[in-house]
C-alpha cells in the first residue's frame, strides 16, 4: 500500500486488524500485560542503581569537578576563592619540595620488583603439598589485613636507633651499630621499602600461589619428557603464565605507591630529615591541611591523577608484548 508522506496510520492499522485478527489480538495482549511488567522492571533497577549512582555524583564526580576549579583558584577555605589563572602550576614547577617529593615517591618504586621476588619465592615454597602448609600461608599474609596505623607505630619503634629490634639484632649479630633509620636522610626511603615489604609481600604471594595453582601440570610433565630442567620449566613455563599477575601487581603497585600517605604521616614528622621521608599525597595533605592552600593542593592532586593516568597507559599500551593471554 503507497502512503503519502504525513499521512496517519490509523487507517494502516486498521485495515491489517481487520485482515489478520489473530495477530491483531496478541497485539493487544501484549500491549495489556507487558508494559506493566517492565514498569516493575524499571522500577526495581532504578531502586537498585541509583545508590552508586548517587554516590558517585556527590562523593566522587562532585569532588572531582571542584578540585579542577580550585586549581585555578586561591583558596584558604576562610576567604572567597580568588581566580588566579595558572598561577598554582607555575608555582608547583618552580617549588623544589614538589620534585623532592616526587623524587622519593619513585625511590620507593624500587619496592615493588623486590616485593614481586619474594612473593614469587615464597609462593613456590607454600605450593607444596606439606602438612600445615595452610598457617605458613595465614602467618604470611596477616600484615596485609592489618591496621596501617598500628603497624606503621610498630615499626616505628622497631626502626628506632638507640632501642629498636633492627638495630639491636644487628649489633648483636655483627658487632656494629645499625643505621639511624628514620633520622638520616639516606636510610628514610630504605626503611619504607622495607616496612612496605613486610606489609605487602603476603598479599602478592597469594596472587601468585593462585596463579601456580592455575598451571596445569601436564605442561611440567610434557617438559620433563622432553628433558628440560627445573630452570628451564621455571623460565619457558612458570614466568610465561604467570605474566597477567606480573601485570596486575606492577599496575597495582605504582598506583599503591603514588597514593602512599599512612606511614609517611607516622614515620616521618613533617617530612622526615630534609624532606627525604615525603611523598607527593604527603606534599599535598601539608599544602592542603597544614598551610590551607587549596587551590595549590588541587592543581598538584590533578597533576598526580594526569600522571598515574600516563603511566598505566603506558603499562596497558605494552602489556601486549609481554603479557601470556590464552
Amino acid at each position: 500500500m503507497l502512503r503519502w508522506r504525513g499521512e496517519d496510520d490509523g487507517g494502516t492499522r486498521l485495515a491489517a486488524s481487520l485482515l489478520f485478527p489473530a495477530a491483531a489480538r496478541e497485539e493487544k495482549l501484549m500491549k495489556n500485560t507487558t508494559p506493566g511488567y517492565r514498569r516493575k522492571e524499571i522500577i526495581w533497577s532504578l531502586l537498585f542503581v541509583t545508590p552508586p549512582i548517587l554516590g558517585f555524583l556527590i562523593f566522587g564526580l562532585a569532588p572531582l569537578l571542584t578540585s579542577f576549579g580550585l586549581s585555578f583558584m586561591s583558596w584558604d577555605m576562610f576567604t572567597p576563592a580568588e581566580f588566579t589563572g595558572t598561577d598554582n602550576f607555575q608555582y608547583m614547577f618552580a617549588d623544589e619540595k614538589f620534585y623532592k617529593s616526587l623524587y622519593n615517591t619513585f625511590y620507593l618504586l624500587l619496592g615493588i620488583p623486590l616485593g614481586m621476588i619474594i612473593a614469587l619465592i615464597l609462593a613456590i615454597m607454600m605450593n607444596r603439598p606439606l602438612k600445615g602448609i595452610s598457617f605458613f600461608r595465614t602467618i604470611y599474609y596477616i600484615p596485609v589485613i592489618s591496621p596501617i596505623i598500628a603497624v606503621s607505630l610498630l615499626w616505628q619503634w622497631l626502626l628506632n636507633y638507640d632501642y629498636g629490634i633492627i638495630n639491636e639484632f644487628i649489633w648483636n649479630v655483627f658487632g656494629v651499630q645499625g643505621p639511624n633509620w628514620l633520622g638520616d636522610p639516606n636510610w628514610v626511603k630504605p626503611s619504607f621499602i622495607l616496612m612496605g615489604l613486610w606489609g605487602g609481600v603476603g598479599g602478592t604471594m597469594v596472587l601468585y600461589l593462585a596463579g601456580l595453582q592455575g598451571i596445569p601440570s601436564s605442561y611440567y610433565e610434557a617438559a620433563q619428557v622432553d628433558g628440560a630442567s627445573r630452570w628451564h620449566q621455571f623460565k619457558h613455563i612458570t614466568l610465561p603464565l604467570l605474566s597477567p599477575i606480573h601485570f596486575y601487581v606492577v599496575v597495582m603497585g605504582i598506583i599503591g605507591t603514588f597514593q602512599s600517605f599512612s606511614q609517611m604521616y607516622i614515620l616521618a614528622a613533617d617530612g622526615g630529615p630534609e624532606y627525604s621521608g615525603a611523598t607527593i599525597v604527603y606534599y599535598i595533605f601539608q599544602e592542603a591541611f597544614k598551610y590551607f592552600n587549596m587551590g595549590y593542593a588541587s592543581a598538584v592532586a590533578w597533576v598526580l591523577g594526569i600522571l598515574i593516568f600516563i603511566i598505566t597507559l603506558f603499562q596497558f599500551r605494552f602489556s601486549k608484548r609481554w603479557v601470556y593471554q590464552e
